[in-house]
């Protein structure tokens, strides 16, 4: 979706893993890495930083650094919240139609699942998501997702927390089950170049299933929502 000599930034399907993990599974940073090193004829190996990470069952834009000064750079601006992430998914509930939820999140890593508190809690990480919700068609919202922290499954447990689960979320208790990937989607980065200062806007195409199919109208209410 955007290379330069500092940064890569690639359309992850659902059910990829964004970096290697104790499954041995083949990643993104892998792939990326075969990528560069017979496109550039590179003959060691290859350097490449993974930005953030978007689970495994989810889709869309990931961030990646071919140096590790674009990387200290962007792993900065993640930390102070300079870098615009901006979400889509589908539920099969009724929400308010915007709002922000807070809560405090502990993971547990042995489960990979994540408990979440209406308020402080000892050892608890606060988590802020804000959203909107942009159409309701059939039986299905398009939620827009602007998470302001960056928790793990934060946006999945936020929406669970609403009693609307995310589309094939059957960890935090979506009926649906689909198989390798789940309705949250990765549309938007939009941040400040590390080395070249230029503002970055990178946009991903909505994924291909039927369901997302018949809201990909929308794309241009989703941005203005967004900005």
């Amino acid at each position: 979706m955007f290379e330069d000599n500092h940064l890569i930034v690639v359309h992850k399907p659902g059910g990829l893993l964004a970096q290697g993990d104790r499954t041995g599974d083949e990643s993104v940073v892998d792939l990326v890495k075969q990528y560069i090193k017979i496109k550039y004829q590179k003959p060691g190996a290859v350097f490449l930083g993974l930005c953030h990470r978007i689970d495994r069952p989810v889709s869309g834009a990931l961030l990646l650094a071919r140096t590790s000064k674009a990387l200290t750079r962007v792993n900065k601006m993640f930390s102070a919240g300079t870098i615009s992430k901006t979400y889509i998914a589908l539920t099969d509930q009724q929400i308010p139609p915007q709002g922000t939820v807070r809560q405090w999140l502990i993971k547990d890593r042995k489960r990979n699942k994540v408990t979440a508190f209406a308020g402080e809690h000892s050892n608890a990480k606060e988590a802020v998501t804000e959203y909107v919700l942009i159409a309701r068609r059939g039986d299905h919202n398009l939620v827009l997702l602007s998470p302001k922290t960056g928790r793990p499954h934060q946006l999945r447990v936020a929406m669970a927390g609403l009693g609307a689960p995310i589309l094939g979320d059957t960890k935090y208790g979506s009926k649906v089950s689909v198989k390798d990937f789940i309705f949250l989607h990765s549309l938007r980065l939009r941040f400040e170049h590390p080395v070249k200062r230029e503002m970055t806007s990178i946009l991903a195409d909505f994924p291909n299933q039927t369901y997302w199919q018949r809201f990909a109208d929308l794309k241009e209410e989703l941005l203005i929502a967004a900005s």
